[in-house]
């Protein structure tokens, strides 16, 4: 038994009276997503892509579309191949194909690469290395590339001195061929860049000797790279106009320099803040007192609290890493205080250490026997106001 056909409105999800250009939307995006090129072997993505171009060459043909919302799948029974299928002979997908999906079928009249006017030429990319600091405050660094270059033989054209590039003879200068191809839906029309002549539209039969036809020689050259403050590791900069040069009198591409931050020996950084571990001694901890702390700016003084315990964070406002946006505008500098015990004490040491431990000990329980007493001293109050 034939399986039952969807509504073809339903199908691309539109009401009776869409009208050609929300028909071509819906088709476009189903067509993408179902393409058999963009899902290869998914055998349910084919069938939904042959249902909506069935529904979109039935409900964009006037003709057809008025026989089919009067008679319904009925209309084309005499098409159906004894599995309900649409027959595709004899129609032209031309323009269907030519104008929504010509990057779908490698060419189309909106194809790249297609047209020999000025095209922009490609972009080139390096690194760079920095160090913590370079990479806080900014810096310059110099860059070597091997760029082209126009070649002062033949002034760019590529021909030999006293020869001229000629007319492409397999596209009469167009830069673009169009062919056609099968395929299940009918004839498609491609549109492609010249193979003979690379889409420019000229052919060089005498190349010039210094650069073999292409126009440009290629040159090492040093550029001065500007680092703004607060670049991060992996971020990439970029020198406009020093890149490939265009085709046809395109602009030249850029530059784009990726930086590699170096690691600090004390300093982690995580977006515009710093973090740090510092560590002070158990006097300070306890007594509190001034410590010195290292930053990207240099030495700062911090009091220390009293009673500061081990892994606590103190915060050095603006004192992180500037906006790559802005300079002005800094992070923050995180400290982690870490309280060090010393494993190495002389005599004395370890004799004062125990009378401090001592002194701490009494002092705990005088104020415990003070407590205890103020307890006893509520009882009884409480025991003579019961009594009386």
């Amino acid at each position: 038994m034939a399986e039952q056909k969807r509504d073809y409105y339903e199908v691309l999800g539109v009401d009776k009276s869409a009208d050609e250009a929300a028909l071509k939307k819906a088709y476009r995006t189903l067509a993408k997503k179902y393409h058999p090129d963009a899902n290869p072997g998914d055998a349910e993505a084919e069938k939904k892509f042959k249902e909506a171009s069935e529904a979109y060459a039935v409900l964009s043909d006037p003709e057809k579309r008025r026989q089919y919302d009067q008679f319904g799948h009925a209309a084309f029974d005499g098409a159906a191949g004894g599995g309900g299928g649409f027959d595709f002979s004899g129609m032209d997908f031309t323009d269907i194909f030519g104008d929504i999906f010509g990057d779908i079928f490698g060419g189309g009249a909106r194809s790249r690469g297609a047209s020999n006017g000025p095209m922009r030429g490609a972009n080139l990319r390096t690194s760079v290395r920095v160090t913590f600091e370079e990479a806080v405050f900014g810096t310059k660094k110099e860059i070597e590339l091997t760029v082209k270059e126009t070649c002062k033989t033949c002034k760019g054209s590529g021909a030999k001195p006293g020869t001229q590039p000629e007319t492409c003879p397999k596209c009469g200068g167009k830069g673009q061929v169009v062919f056609t191809q099968q395929s299940f839906f009918g004839t498609v029309r491609n549109v492609q860049a010249c193979p003979n002549c690379q889409g420019t539209g000229k052919v060089i039969k005498d190349k010039c000797v210094d650069c073999h036809g292409s126009g440009y020689i290629p040159m090492k050259k040093r550029y001065s790279a500007d680092i703004p403050a607060g670049i991060d590791n992996g971020q990439s900069i970029r020198m406009p106009g020093l890149g490939e040069p265009g085709v046809n009198g395109g602009p030249r591409g850029d530059v784009l320099v990726e930086v590699i931050v170096g690691r600090h020996p004390i300093f982690q950084r995580q977006d515009m803040n710093i973090f740090s571990t510092v560590p002070i001694s158990f006097p300070i901890a306890t007594l509190g007192g001034e410590i010195f702390i290292d930053t990207v700016d240099g030495k700062v003084v911090y009091e220390v609290k009293p009673g500061t315990q081990t892994d606590t964070r103190v915060r050095l406002k603006g004192k992180g890493v500037p906006s790559v946006r802005n300079k002005e505008i800094r992070g923050d500098h995180y400290v982690t205080l870490v309280v060090q015990v010393p494993d190495r004490l002389s005599n004395e040491a370890k004799e004062l250490l125990r009378q401090f431990d001592q002194a701490n000990d009494d002092s705990l329980t005088a104020v415990e026997r003070a407590s205890a007493s103020k307890d006893d001293k509520k009882d009884s109050k409480k025991r003579k106001f019961w009594e009386k």
